[in-house]
């Protein structure tokens, strides 16, 4: 995967996130200003119009990086973000599915469902996508670290393990 289509990722996936956040928060947590009006906050059908659009955007964008990145790790058998990935992944149909569901669904005993369905793929979608990140990050930086400590260097390093602290 090229710089481009991983910042292609990121910025779809974050607008995606941020819209399905955002209006998740004006729908579920909010009061409405007026007792008669239908939205909870002046920007919420916006927010919501934003999210739609752009959730083709990240559909796109992982059908992108499906050859270049998720078959080529699968297959080789990397073992850095293989949770998080497969999580990623695992989520990511229910994800898709709920989402075209909850606008097509006329009965609100089955948009409720998959209004569940989706928040809760979606918040594990999210979870996932932030720690295969930082999973990644921190597998480049000691692969950066590499050249300049050497290999026996390195693996005189704590590993996070070691350093975690119990507070009593």
């Amino acid at each position: 995967m090229n710089r481009s289509e991983a910042w292609f990722v990121h910025g779809a996936t974050i607008l995606v996130g941020v819209t399905g956040i955002v209006y998740a928060a004006m729908r579920y947590l909010m009061l409405p200003v007026d007792r008669f009006s239908v939205v909870n906050h002046p920007w919420q059908p916006d927010t919501q119009h934003l999210h739609v659009l752009a959730a083709p955007l990240m559909i796109f964008a992982v059908g992108m990086i499906w050859n270049r990145h998720v078959s080529i790790h699968r297959n080789s058998g990397t073992k850095t973000g293989r949770r998080s990935g497969l999580s990623m992944i695992m989520t990511l149909v229910p994800m898709i599915g709920s989402g075209y569901m909850i606008q097509v669904t006329v009965t609100e005993q089955w948009r409720t469902i998959w209004i569940v369905v989706h928040c809760v793929t979606s918040g594990l979608w999210i979870a996932g996508y932030v720690i295969h990140q930082i999973v990644s990050l921190k597998k480049r930086r000691e692969r950066s670290l590499l050249p300049i400590l050497g290999d026996s260097m390195l693996e005189n390093l704590p590993s996070p393990e070691s350093s975690k602290h119990v507070l009593t």
